[in-house]
Formats: C-alpha cells, sequence, structure tokens
C-alpha cells in the first residue's frame, strides 16, 4: 500500500518548544551562553522617545545582527526573511513561533539610524573585549596564527 502524507494542519493545538529542536552543539547555543546584553536597554534609553509606537526591542536587533554576521547573509531584507523560517534564528533571537520578526525597512532604519548615532557598535566591542579581560580569556584567534612551515 502506497502511504499518503497528511497535510499536518488538522490538530488546533501543538505543543512545541524551540528548545527542544535546537542542537547542544549549534553555534548560536555556544554565542548566547557568552552573550550577555543586560545593560543594552539602559545604554541606548536616551535614544528612545518615551511618545509614539513601541520601538523594536534593541536586543532583537543586536542578536539579529550577531546571526546576520555570523551565517553571512548579506541582505536586511533576507535576514529578517531567515529569522522568519530558521527556527535557530528565532531561538537565538528570543522569538517564539507567534511572534513577529521586524520588517526590513524598520530593521534598516535602526542600524543606521539610532544604532550609528549612539555610538552603540563601539560601546559593544568595548564591553565585549572588557568581559574577555576581566575572564582572562582574551587571546588570539587560532585561526589568525599561521602554523610554522617546518622544511
Amino acid at each position: 500500500m502506497i502511504g499518503q502524507l497528511s497535510s499536518g494542519q488538522e490538530r488546533l493545538f501543538y505543543s512545541f518548544n524551540l528548545e527542544d529542536h535546537i542542537p547542544a552543539n549549534h553555534l548560536l547555543r555556544s554565542i548566547d551562553r557568552c552573550l550577555d546584553l543586560s545593560d543594552l536597554r539602559h545604554y541606548l534609553a536616551d535614544f528612545h522617545s518615551p511618545i509614539g509606537r513601541p520601538s523594536i526591542d534593541p536586543e532583537l536587533m543586536i542578536r539579529m545582527l550577531v546571526v546576520d554576521y555570523c551565517y553571512g547573509i548579506r541582505s536586511e531584507r533576507r535576514l529578517c526573511e531567515e529569522a522568519h523560517l530558521n527556527l535557530a534564528y528565532r531561538w537565538f533571537c528570543r522569538l517564539s513561533l507567534e511572534d513577529d520578526v521586524p520588517n526590513h525597512s524598520t530593521f534598516s532604519k535602526n542600524r543606521h539610524g539610532r544604532f550609528r548615532d549612539s555610538d552603540l557598535f563601539r560601546w559593544l566591542f568595548n564591553e565585549v573585549l572588557r568581559r574577555c579581560m576581566d575572564a582572562g580569556s582574551l587571546f588570539v584567534a587560532p585561526a589568525l596564527v599561521l602554523p610554522r612551515r617546518e622544511d
């Protein structure tokens, strides 16, 4: 008898946890263990207006940029599409299956406007560097060290 794939849409409720679907050795899990953006909202507080629409969470924006850089996604439109589709990206960005991914134009405006005006990237780099130094884990990346030739 030939089997038939069901449409998969019959159930009304699903029990689905993103955490269960991201492998323990996934690159984004390793980064997530080290990434602490707890001071981010405080640092950017002066760049957000108290009136108007609620803004996009700056931690979401930074996490999306990390995905962008780690996976070489070349456009903000494509990044938003990938964040919508990829379970690991959703998990890393703290998005549930129901959460909306920011529109690419909103993402661009924040990245090229508010983030640039705030000197956020320099602050973030300095924070990462400081934390590495405090932990005694500042090192030269092995990929940058050329092996000696033995002739």
